[in-house]
Formats: C-alpha cells, sequence, structure tokens
C-alpha cells in the first residue's frame, strides 16, 4: 500500500508507492519530455552535447537530465558530456555520489586516519607494555 504524498513538481496529491517521485501528470509529462531528449541526443551531431546545450536546444529542466543520468535513463557511455553533479563538490561525474576527485580525497582521508590510529594503537602498547634492556 502507497502513503500519500505531495508532487514535488506540480505540487498534487498522489499515491506514493516508492516507484514514482512524481504524480502520474507530471510522469507522463517528463516522459515525453525524455522522448525529445533523446530524439536530439540520437542525432549524430548532438551526441557529444553538453548539458547546458541540451537545455538550450530542448528546454528540459537540467535537474531532470541530472535525473534520467543517475538512473542510467542517458547513459554517459553513449552521450560522453552527460553526467549529474557530485554530492561534495558539484563538478559532473557519472556514477556514484562523489566525483573521481572527491572519492580520492575521501580514501586519502580515511588512509592518513587509518595511520593515525594504528600509531596511537603503537604508542599505547609501548606505554603499557613493560621494557627489557641488554646490560652486559
Amino acid at each position: 500500500m502507497g502513503e500519500l504524498k505531495n508532487c514535488p513538481s506540480c505540487g498534487e496529491f498522489f499515491n506514493y508507492t516508492g516507484i514514482r517521485e512524481v504524480c502520474n501528470n507530471c510522469a507522463l509529462n517528463e516522459e515525453k519530455l525524455y522522448e525529445i531528449v533523446y530524439r536530439f541526443l540520437r542525432k549524430r551531431e548532438n551526441r557529444a552535447a553538453t548539458v547546458e546545450r541540451i537545455v538550450e536546444a530542448t528546454g528540459v529542466e537540467e535537474t531532470l537530465l541530472h535525473k534520467w543520468v543517475r538512473k542510467g535513463r542517458l547513459q554517459p557511455a553513449l552521450f560522453p558530456n552527460l553526467g549529474y553533479p557530485c554530492d561534495n563538490c558539484g563538478s559532473l561525474t557519472t556514477q556514484g555520489k562523489l566525483c573521481k576527485n572527491c572519492t580520492e580525497e575521501l580514501k586519502s582521508g580515511l588512509r592518513q586516519f587509518d595511520a593515525a590510529q594504528e600509531f596511537r594503537e603503537k604508542v599505547s602498547n609501548h606505554e603499557n607494555g613493560t621494557y627489557h634492556t641488554d646490560r652486559k
């Protein structure tokens, strides 16, 4: 059973079942817009179009393009200049929630944290341990 929600596009109530985030009317409208964008991108000269160029040529909102790329309806493998904003810095990415730079930065930070944690554990073990000296 679904839950009653307001459509984020038009504000109307609809039965949200977890499949669509918008009401049926807005979903139909989005599907029409998707067809317009897809027809535009299928033309050879438009395959390398940027998000800004697609918005300019079709009138479709940038957020819808990002949504379709994120869901895999428009694939960057076929249309190389498509993407959606990184959740951290806003630069375009084609997979996951973070761009490559932010992912590497996060991994680097985690490596530094792990190294610091390891160092703290070694220091802690030496403070609690017994030391032996070699006296002759």
